[in-house]
Formats: C-alpha cells, structure tokens, sequence
C-alpha cells in the first residue's frame, strides 16, 4: 500500500520536461512584430530622457517622430533637482506648464522639501529655520502626512553628526533621485505620456511567469535578463 501511495505520489509532483528544441519550436510560433517592439525601445528611450539614443533609433528603426525639445526640457528639470538645485527645477517646471505645480500639492510640497534638506546640507540653519516656518508650516497645517515629513526634515537640525541621525537618509542623494522621478512623473503625465516605461514592468511579468511554470515544468529558462540566453533545462 506504502508502495503504491508513493509511486502516485512521485507522478503528481514530477515535472513535465520541455526540451530546447521543443521551447524553441514554440517561441517561434509566437509572432511579435517589428514595429511594436521598436515602439517599446522607444517608449523606454523617451519615458528616461535618453535623447540621443532615441533620436538615433528614430532614424534607424523609422518610428513615428519625437519631440525632442520636450524630452530635453524635462531632463534639465530633473538635472537639475538631482543637483540639488530645486529653486530653478521649479522654474523650469513652471515654464513648461505651471498647471503642474498648481494641481498637485503633494509635488510641490516634496520640491520645496528637497529645498530644505538642501539648505541644512550646505548649513544655512538660520535660512533653513526662515524658510520651513514661512514655505513649509502653513502647508502642513493643513495637511496632516506633510507635517510629520515637515517635522522629521527639520529635526535634521537637532544632530550635530546627522550621518548617524534617525533621519539621516533624507540628505543621501537616494532622496534627491526619489523627488526627481516624482517630479519626472508629473511632466510625463502632465504631458499625456505614461510616467513609467513598459519595458521593465515586462521583464518583472518574465520572471513571475518563469517562477509560477518552474513549479510545474523542467524548461529553457532566461537566467540572466542582460542577455536573454536560454538555459538548458535541469532534471
């Protein structure tokens, strides 16, 4: 009887195994035109801001034509917040269209944020203090979760060594980026583009859709995503 319940139990769980040539003959039958995968370069090229490379593929590949002015634009814009040069990120943003400050708070709350951070890091207290009393406190008067971000910003100024302060993270240049992609976001959608590239969301459907079939099948799978080689299938 112990037998019999493990052999049933060995061909349940026993994985079907799909040979290369196999995969291969079933990757083909899959039809994936050129065109919508020079869309999706580009889409990639455009949403990052890589003018250059775009506009060399525009040539090669023949897709349809960019605005470059505009992607330049907006890399200058988050340039320029990347630096920590916030002030004229705001300008730049209000010259492209002041709309996209005007309907949403919560972005231009982090900028005028970032600008604090940037003061206490070059260690101007007293401006630091001037400019979270006046700019920063009425918004967080009336909003509860700016406030609390308000409040660990300023305590900044309570550490003498603020590397190994609570709230140190906020002056590693990982903030600066975070602000610039949200800033980057706002342009694209203000701009009827979509705020992230379709390429990466993707990739992570590729390995979700490896990690659910490795439960059920032995199969040439992609093991490193930089080349997209097909790895023979373990037994």
């Amino acid at each position: 009887m112990w037998c019999c319940l493990s052999f049933f139990h060995c061909q349940a769980t026993s994985k079907k195994v799909i040979t290369r040539e196999e995969w291969e003959k079933k990757l083909t039958d899959v039809k994936i035109g050129k065109e919508d995968t020079n869309k999706l370069v580009m889409n990639f090229l455009v949403t990052e801001g890589y003018v250059d490379a775009a506009e060399k593929f525009r040539m090669e590949s023949g897709t349809d034509h960019i605005d470059i002015a505009t992607i330049t634009n907006r890399m200058a814009v988050k340039r320029a917040v990347q630096s920590g040069n916030v002030e004229d990120a705001i300008e730049k943003v209000n010259d492209l269209n002041p709309e996209i400050l005007d309907t949403n708070p919560q972005l231009f709350f982090h900028l005028q944020q970032q600008r604090l951070i940037e003061l206490i890091r070059n260690g101007k207290v007293e401006k630091a203090l001037e400019f979270a009393q006046e700019e920063l406190a009425p918004r967080g008067e009336e909003n509860q979760s700016f406030l609390v971000e308000l409040e660990r910003t300023v305590a900044l100024l309570a550490f003498e060594d603020v590397s190994n302060c609570p709230v140190g993270e906020l002056l590693n240049i990982s903030q600066r980026l975070k602000t610039a992609s949200e800033v980057n976001a706002a342009i694209l959608t203000s701009q009827s583009h979509e705020k992230d590239p379709k390429l990466p969301s993707l990739l992570k459907m590729l390995i979700w859709a490896q990690n659910q079939l490795d439960e059920k099948a032995a199969y040439p799978r992609i093991g490193d995503l930089s080349t997209a080689m097909l790895e023979d299938p373990t037994v």
